[in-house]
């Protein structure tokens, strides 16, 4: 029994659920089914399952145009096209990278025996902070990896600058942050190349997938080649290379979910406004922000939760959420210079990135997306305010158990 299912105190709290059946962070979209099913078919027929058939082509124009790039290259996950385009841009020695992120991103480096060396994040942003990014570069250092947390664009302009002073390739891990903007601009083409993934979570998906934009004409050649056991013809070989495809019926996947994703963005606005319309002036709960003048895709719904205002912790918050079915989840704790093999490999990190440590503490994202409705979202908000609410009760009585 956890530990939401013994207060006692909270009517709220007693009996089922509030939710029967349990909602989750990142349940997939779904678009138009019957222009899928009628792509699959078309792919069935023709027998073409995978390598550079219509569809993956198709996909690959539709989303260069999309991103305002020369190329758009599709994969077969975001993983893999962030190791091969490590590997393409010829990164070594050293990479800084930001620990508030998914552990892929370090891992793309650490694959290939290139140290990740981390760097402290803004907190009001959540992204890696350009200040910290120069104290930490050394004769090792061959580039920057940035990362748009939620979609929001990390510091380009700094970053950037700091590339070109110091002689040093950047890219952007952008999983979090396709279609969406900064000043204006869609991100996909900032630094040497950028990262979207489509895996099942996010909310524009081909099922797995991921897709590497980059208006380097040389680096997409070099990147298509890598990604096809390096092919250049029917039986050359002239390049090292790995299997990164993206399969037929993913790339038709795509193209149907492309049809729906206006749709999906308006439904996630329209979350986001109404998780902040019901949790205004709750003490020590804020919803991040995103900048309405650029575009967002809205696909995260991120609380911070300040205990010493809150009077109850971001983790009994979640337990209490998952004692109603709702899943919560922490991201991107405990962050990862506190994973393996990294916790190994720099075991004093924490006392280099207080703003990290800090804010992976806090954070508390909820579930959004076309599965969860407004009646949904204000149950989910009705749990938040009376736990919030009785937060000093709860966290008492649990003390003294």
């Amino acid at each position: 029994m956890s530990r939401a299912e013994t207060i006692d105190t909270l009517a709220i709290f007693t009996g089922k659920p509030a939710f029967p059946e349990k909602l989750y962070v990142g349940r997939p979209n779904i678009g138009n089914r019957d222009s899928f099913m009628e792509r699959i078919g078309d792919i069935l027929d023709r027998r073409w399952l995978t390598n550079e058939g219509r569809y993956a082509q198709e996909f690959e124009s539709r989303l260069a145009e999309l991103a305002g790039v020369r190329h758009c290259i599709t994969m077969c996950n975001a993983t893999i096209a962030l190791e091969i385009t490590i590997r393409a841009l010829g990164l070594a020695g050293e990479v800084i990278v930001p620990s508030f992120t998914f552990i892929a991103t370090p891992h793309s480096l650490q694959w290939q025996e290139i140290t990740p060396v981390f760097c402290d994040i803004d907190p009001l942003t959540h992204n890696m902070d350009p200040r910290r990014v120069e104290e930490l570069i050394t004769p090792r250092t061959t580039g920057i990896i940035g990362v748009h947390v939620w979609g929001r664009p990390c510091a380009v302009e700094p970053l950037t600058e700091i590339a070109r002073r110091r002689g040093l390739k950047l890219l952007f891990d952008a999983a979090h942050a396709f279609g969406c903007s900064h000043r204006g601009e869609a991100i996909g083409g900032f630094g040497d190349a950028e990262v979207f993934s489509f895996h099942a979570t996010k909310f524009f998906n081909t099922f797995e997938g991921g897709a590497v934009a980059t208006n380097n004409d040389e680096l997409a050649a070099k990147i298509r080649l890598m990604k096809n056991f390096g092919f250049a013809g029917y039986d050359r070989v002239v390049y090292l290379g790995t299997n990164g495809k993206m399969t037929e019926v993913s790339a038709a996947m795509g193209l149907s979910s492309l049809e729906s994703l206006d749709q999906f963005i308006a439904v996630n606005r329209r979350n986001y406004l109404l998780y902040r319309e019901e949790l205004s002036g709750l003490p020590g709960v804020g919803v991040i922000s995103y900048d309405e003048r650029e575009r967002n895709n809205f696909q995260y719904l991120v609380l911070e939760i300040d205990e010493e205002v809150s009077r109850i912790s971001r983790d009994l918050l979640m337990e209490i959420l998952h004692g109603e079915n709702v899943l919560a989840r922490r991201y991107f704790y405990p962050g990862c210079h506190r994973m393996e093999p990294y916790a190994s490999y720099f075991p004093h990190a924490r006392l280099l990135l207080p703003a990290t440590e800090q804010l992976a503490g806090r954070v508390l994202v909820l579930p959004t997306g076309t599965a969860v409705s407004d009646s949904d979202i204000a149950t989910i908000c009705r749990i938040i305010r009376t736990a919030v609410a009785h937060g000093a009760e709860i966290s008492e009585r649990l003390g003294a158990r």
